[in-house]
């Protein structure tokens, strides 16, 4: 037969009533009635069979077992008051855990812009980022073991996690290259990237789909000379001189300066779009909402606009090169 556990509400009032010696003083500081206190006290002296308390006066005294118990109470409470003190200074003094997952085709120059301002938040967070497919991001984050998903794409409607997916903001697309390659197709650019070498994102990627769209109705074919599911791969071969790829254009500048290469030019007809993947519906967590601002405010008010920028040669066109130079 198996034994009732001890409960350890009724020991603590036991602990209490012994430090105060009286049921109404206990009663005050637990904000109880003696009554309810009483009937505690008897629970427990039940279940050990021995008596604790006996009255002395117009107080209580303990017994010599009650004296036994409580000693173990006071070892057992002081521990668990020393065991909560030592959590609240760690969490005083260690950073919140704040995990982010990010689909593998996102660009990991435009998942750093975006979270960036979480390391500079008041509130220190120890940021965990986790790359993988949508579809296990989204489990992680039903079992709420993420805390967020970066995404180039919203979450699939028929997906069977509950979240909302949040629009941070979209841009054009850049084409790159080295400068030899960059030279030969920037005039005459789109045109000019008819049987060039291009270097294309894997078969999931959404831009994939996006491009060969654009390609078509443009009457232009890139001759595809190696396909990457990393886009920071795809840019080291692109700094070799492989092939042209495509970035977004709010990373363009990073991209040209880290990579040494450079532009062959823009077009708005392929947009990125950028998506943060959370069970709220309102962002309300600090580091998601400084993420949302930075996006809004900062990294997609600076994409470049080929019109503004005086580099485009017909301005009624959105299919532009960078110019000469």
């Amino acid at each position: 037969m198996e034994m009732r556990r001890l409960n350890y509400k009724h020991l603590y009032y036991f602990w209490v009533t012994a430090q105060e010696g009286a049921l109404t003083r206990a009663a005050a500081r637990l904000h109880l009635t003696p009554q309810t206190i009483c009937a505690q006290l008897q629970a427990l002296e039940d279940y050990l069979g021995a008596e604790l308390l006996r009255r002395e006066g117009r107080g209580l005294a303990l017994t010599e077992t009650g004296r036994t118990v409580f000693r173990y109470a006071d070892e057992i409470f002081s521990l668990g008051e020393e065991m909560a003190e030592l959590i609240r200074r760690q969490a005083a003094v260690q950073p919140q855990r704040f995990t982010v997952g990010v689909t593998e085709y996102l660009p990991k120059l435009v998942a750093h812009r975006l979270l960036q301002p979480v390391l500079a938040l008041p509130d220190a967070f120890r940021l965990q980022c986790q790359e993988d497919r949508m579809e296990n991001l989204a489990a992680g984050l039903a079992a709420h073991r993420i805390d967020l998903i970066l995404s180039d794409r919203p979450l699939a409607a028929d997906s069977p996690v509950k979240a909302y997916s949040h629009l941070l903001g979209e841009c054009g697309t850049s084409f790159l290259a080295r400068a030899d390659l960059a030279r030969r197709c920037r005039d005459r650019f789109p045109h000019s990237l008819d049987g060039a070498p291009m270097l294309m994102a894997g078969g999931e990627a959404v831009m994939r789909g996006r491009l060969w769209g654009w390609f078509e109705r443009l009457g232009v074919l890139p001759q595809v000379v190696a396909e990457f599911d990393d886009s920071a791969l795809m840019k080291v071969f692109g700094q070799a001189g492989a092939g042209v790829f495509c970035v977004p254009t709010i990373i363009e500048d990073e991209v040209a300066r880290q990579y040494e290469v450079e532009v062959v030019g823009r077009t708005g007809d392929v947009r990125e779009h950028f998506y943060v993947v959370s069970l709220e519906r309102r962002l309300k967590h600090p580091a998601v909402t400084a993420i949302h601002r930075t996006a809004r405010e900062s990294l997609f008010a600076e994409a470049p606009d080929p019109v503004r920028s005086g580099r485009c040669r017909r301005p009624w066109r959105r299919d532009v090169g960078p110019g000469p130079g």
